[in-house]
């Protein structure tokens, strides 16, 4: 019978300063050059994930916002072993395919047992993304097709009657209803994966912390949040083929955002016993 969690012990989320991205993105920078091709593959995966996804797609917009909601939903969870490979460096262990595979084959695998069902943990929390991504699409769309001047079908459909159109409430009304429900996504995920990865703690718990620190540095996180779009889009706005470059940056400096945000030495990490 598998034993109960460890009692959970909160960590104290730290203040950090609002150039403090800069320092993320300097570091992740560090470590995608020190690991070399491993990480860039890491970025090529995700650029052909998202070419599939366009070539799918088609013309469709809806289908492309959907494919781009779940892009940029999906991209942390794909980027937990760069998470892992950052901490290896971090820790002065050995970087490579053993790792990127341990990470992806057994992680929690080894307290699976003992701990019970939160081997689970990086499936439900993707769940949860898609289901976030899914509300959004469906919510915009209905927005949208109820209150746009014509049916919006093709992305020419929307930069015509939504972008160009008559009434600029509906757009600025898009955007509004997208940051509601954008804003909350980035708050409960921010940190949550490399916590996840690190320390024995269950979903619910880790997006608590990551809210905390959300809280506690509002301003740094919306601008670091704000420089993860900018990011992505130029690498989508180069043919997609910028993302193997800007996937492996974010992914590594987002360990290094996790590390400066939340002091976890009080949780137990999955290596203890």
């Amino acid at each position: 019978m598998p034993e109960s969690s460890p009692p959970f012990s909160a960590p104290l989320p730290r203040t950090v300063s609002v150039t403090q991205p800069f320092t993320w993105l300097a570091r992740g920078g560090r470590d995608m050059l020190r690991c070399g091709w491993i990480s860039y593959v890491h970025g090529l995966i995700t650029t052909v994930f998202g070419a599939v996804l366009l070539l799918l797609a088609g013309d469709r917009f809806w289908l492309l916002a959907g494919a781009f909601s779940g892009f940029l939903l999906v991209a942390p969870i794909l980027a937990t072993s760069l998470y892992a490979m950052s901490r290896a460096l971090e820790r002065r262990e050995p970087v490579g395919w053993p790792l990127v595979l341990r990470t992806w084959l057994n992680w929690q695998h080894g307290d699976f047992i003992k701990w019970g069902d939160q081997h689970w943990n990086l499936l439900r929390f993707g769940v949860l993304l898609a289901v976030a991504g899914t509300t959004w699409v469906v919510v915009s769309a209905a927005l949208i097709q109820l209150m746009a001047s014509a049916p919006i079908d093709t992305p020419t459909d929307f930069l015509n009657h939504v972008v160009l159109g008559p009434s600029v409430f509906l757009l600025e009304m898009w955007l509004v209803l997208g940051g509601m429900l954008v804003a909350p996504i980035f708050a409960f995920t921010v940190i949550t994966i490399p916590l996840l990865l690190d320390r024995r703690i269950t979903v619910a718990q880790a997006m608590a912390v990551s809210w905390q620190v959300v809280v506690t540095n509002p301003i740094p996180l919306a601008f670091w949040g704000a420089l993860i779009m900018v990011l992505t889009l130029l690498g989508l706005g180069l043919v997609l083929l910028g993302l193997v470059l800007v996937v492996p940056w974010l992914g590594h400096a987002s360990w290094h955002a996790y590390r400066d945000l939340v002091d976890v030495s009080a949780l137990p990490g999955w290596e203890s016993r």
